[in-house]
């Protein structure tokens, strides 16, 4: 049988892939499961490990990581898809992809023809919720839905980080105990404004080496570069406020009080804001406008262009 596992969500992706391994008997699971690298695959390799005789078992696993992205277009990719079909029924291949795959090549046609194709995108609004509060219920705690919308916030979707910030909350509250959102703003440290900080941090420095790691930080906290866009247009109209304001005399609680934001966040504004001259956080605001504007009407791609935002900053002075 065929498989494809693929998408950015890597619990989901990962329990998938693990239901299909407990198939196996447990005690010669190991020896009728070969692991290959698609980076590297080589077709011979392949065949060698879906051909291989099962050992006290009815049938083996090839799994095959991240292949259907690097393998070569033309011969290389023709002659896997050419194999696929003489797959023997010994074997389960399974391919696992990390990420978005390319639906129109020639592997992911036949797969999705001859085989079975699942794909694990990020949870998002209520069907986060829900999966937050099922997740604390195996834990053994009690999520209340206040907890869970403040856990999102902080963490995002990120299922991996979010399963180990609620085990650490489950045991804070103990067995059969609640999590309440105080509990989360206690125990759970908002990544996403962590790396948002520092990022903003770098490019008032123009240090455009960290600042370009910075922003790969925040793609990697499993929200669509749009939406990381979104969240610096969003910080920046923080920091013209903060600046606007701090021409006037104002102190940081009367800021935070007027623009609505935390105090912790205007005192960390206020200091950003000062690695940019008057006017030109306006410019940045605008440059991100029409950025945004590109990356949704197809121009450019949103992680191009975060990264060619990120060199036209760092270049002016």
């Amino acid at each position: 049988m065929l498989y494809l596992l693929y998408g950015p969500d890597e619990v989901a992706r990962s329990e998938a892939l693990a239901a299909l391994m407990a198939g196996l008997p447990r005690d010669v699971a190991d020896l009728n499961t070969s692991r290959l690298d698609g980076r590297r695959l080589k077709l011979e390799a392949l065949v060698a490990a879906c051909e291989a005789f099962p050992f006290l078992a009815d049938r083996r696993l090839v799994i095959v990581a991240d292949a259907l992205k690097h393998v070569k277009a033309g011969k290389d990719r023709e002659e896997l898809r050419a194999y696929l079909e003489r797959v023997p029924p010994i074997c389960d291949l399974i391919f696992v992809e990390r990420e978005d795959v390319d639906r129109r090549s020639v592997l992911f046609t036949y797969l999705k023809k001859a085989g079975q194709v699942r794909e694990f995108l990020p949870l998002e609004g209520g069907e986060l919720l829900r999966w937050l509060a099922e997740r604390a219920r195996r834990l053994g705690a009690k999520l209340e839905p206040a907890a869970a919308q403040r856990l999102a916030e902080l963490v995002g979707n990120d299922t991996r980080a979010l399963l180990t910030e609620l085990e650490k909350l489950a045991t804070y509250a103990g067995k059969g105990g609640a999590v309440g959102p105080q509990a989360v703003d206690l125990l759970v440290q908002d990544r996403q404004e962590q790396n948002l900080f520092a990022f903003i941090d770098d490019l008032g420095a123009r240090r455009m080496g960290p600042a370009l790691r910075g922003a790969r930080a925040l793609l990697e906290d499993g929200q669509a570069p749009t939406y990381v866009l979104f969240m610096l247009a969003r910080q920046v109209r923080i920091l013209i406020g903060v600046q606007d304001l701090a021409g006037r005399r104002m102190r940081p609680d009367e800021i935070a009080a007027e623009l609505g934001q935390k105090p912790f966040v205007v005192r960390k504004a206020v200091d950003q804001a000062r690695g940019f001259a008057p006017g030109e956080l306006r410019r940045v605001h605008d440059r991100l406008l029409e950025l945004d504007v590109a990356t949704k009407t197809g121009r450019i791609q949103a992680e191009t262009a975060l990264e060619l935002f990120v060199a036209e900053v760092c270049q002016k002075r």
